[in-house]
């Protein structure tokens, strides 16, 4: 009984943290509810390049999806449109420039050395060391002068190229260049074998905006190809706040008329299981907030489809405890039988949605993916409102008494104890292979 209190007060303090989290966390909407902007790239041949090939469009579709889902569901749409372009759609961002900015530039970083031409003019020519040899880039600041510095990692091709460079230019300058404009030129005392190097802004320093911004660049990585915001415009919500209201009503009809089935049907379980689908549709909108998932209709669609198999775990788990009742066990007994024997079908189903919600989001688009992503936590949550939190309550209230009250479970009084009585066939008649 102790640990059953003890799981009792588990299941309060999740909902109270809950309830905490959707009242002071926002809740983001996706490009069909709220609106956003859209952004058409277009990649752009080179000397490098001099075609575009549909290998570079995936690997362009992927660096531009990596940068606009760096957390969670963003549910930012990158198609492809035609041979060479892609088409971005990025939520709750109706500024055109807001959008260029939150999609990020090319970084491109790059450390050159001084060479001197005809004339005894200086230039700088590359040494090959690239952004392509950065592990991670870091905010920090000069221990000297407290301002902002950039910090970068190299990765072990890097470091050996780094390391190289540094013994071969002792004395002389090596050029940090970003975006192709340069950012500082320090003198190499010694030979740097760490595999660090820093970039300063100069005499007036970074502020932090601006050093934020450059390690964010680096992070992301350089676009395997270049490309060009060729169109750009903001775009209204496809449903509008008008189908965003009916969307509310219908899912809070919907859930209204499953309660209402539970309670009719099963009676005092049947409350429990409302209960437990409350407890459950706050805990799983709070995960959607801390993630925090972006909600489309496709979202929604998917947490609604979790309720539904979370209900249909219950009326599992109901069905069976009604059976352990009629045969005439204990309410204790029969609780927990109905549990234990309904769970490995409880357990295959989930398993099977769990398959099917990692398939679509391997092989879908965002939009699928969001469905999946929310489906599998729906799922996740369902199984431990159904099996823990249920469970939980049907023990605290019945599990210790006596089933003094059967149509409280939906039974009569005449059901009770019928499934019990076996006519046992006569020993001389089984021999001779007749039954009673």
């Amino acid at each position: 009984m102790k640990s059953k209190k003890i799981t009792l007060l588990i299941i309060i303090a999740l909902t109270i943290a809950s309830i905490v989290v959707i009242l002071t966390k926002p809740t983001k909407l996706g490009l069909d509810l709220i609106g956003g902007s859209r952004l058409v790239l277009e990649a752009q041949t080179t000397a490098n390049i001099p075609k575009i090939t549909p290998e570079m469009m995936d690997s362009l579709q992927f660096a531009i999806e990596k940068r606009v889902n760096a957390i969670g569901v963003a549910e930012t749409v990158v198609q492809r449109i035609g041979e060479k372009r892609l088409l971005v759609e990025i939520p709750n961002i109706s500024d055109p420039e807001k959008a260029k900015e939150f999609l990020g530039q090319t970084a491109e970083l790059e450390f050159k050395e001084q060479k001197i031409g005809f004339n005894n003019k200086e230039y700088w020519v590359s040494t090959g060391l690239t952004g392509n040899d950065l592990r991670k880039a870091s905010v920090g600041s000069d221990s000297t002068t407290g301002e902002w510095i950039v910090q970068l990692e190299f990765n072990d091709k890097g470091s050996k190229k780094f390391a190289d460079l540094t013994k071969r230019l002792v004395g002389k300058p090596m050029a940090i260049f970003f975006n192709k404009e340069l950012q500082s030129a320090p003198v190499i005392n010694e030979p740097i074998l760490g595999g660090r190097a820093q970039i300063t802004g100069g005499e007036g320093g970074f502020d932090f905006k601006e050093s934020k911004k450059m390690v964010d660049l680096l992070n992301a990585g350089a676009l395997p190809v270049p490309a060009k915001i060729i169109e750009e415009n903001s775009v209204g919500p496809t449903l509008g706040q008008d189908s965003l209201e009916k969307s509310k009503i219908a899912g809070f009809l919907g859930l209204g008329l499953v309660m209402i089935f539970m309670v009719l049907y099963y009676r005092a379980p049947g409350i429990i299981a409302d209960l437990a689908l409350i407890i459950y549709g706050l805990i799983i909108f709070a995960l959607f907030k801390t993630i925090p998932v972006t909600l489309t209709l496709a979202g929604i669609a998917g947490f609604i489809l979790s309720i539904g198999m979370a209900v249909d775990a219950n009326i599992l788990i109901f069905e069976r405890t009604k059976e352990e009742l009629r045969i005439g066990r204990t309410l204790f007994t029969a609780i927990n039988t109905g549990f234990d024997r309904a769970f490995t079908s409880i357990f295959d189903s989930n398993m099977t949605t769990f398959i099917t919600c990692a398939i679509l989001y391997m092989l879908g688009t965002s939009i699928v993916k969001g469905f999946a992503f929310t489906l599998a936590i729906g799922v996740a949550v369902s199984m431990f409102t159904a099996i823990t939190v249920t469970k939980n309550f049907m023990h605290l209230f019945f599990g210790t008494g006596k089933l003094e009250h059967p149509e409280w479970f939906g039974l009569r009084k005449d059901e009770i104890g019928k499934a019990e009585k076996i006519s046992e066939t006569n020993p001389r008649k089984a021999k001779l292979g007749v039954l009673d």
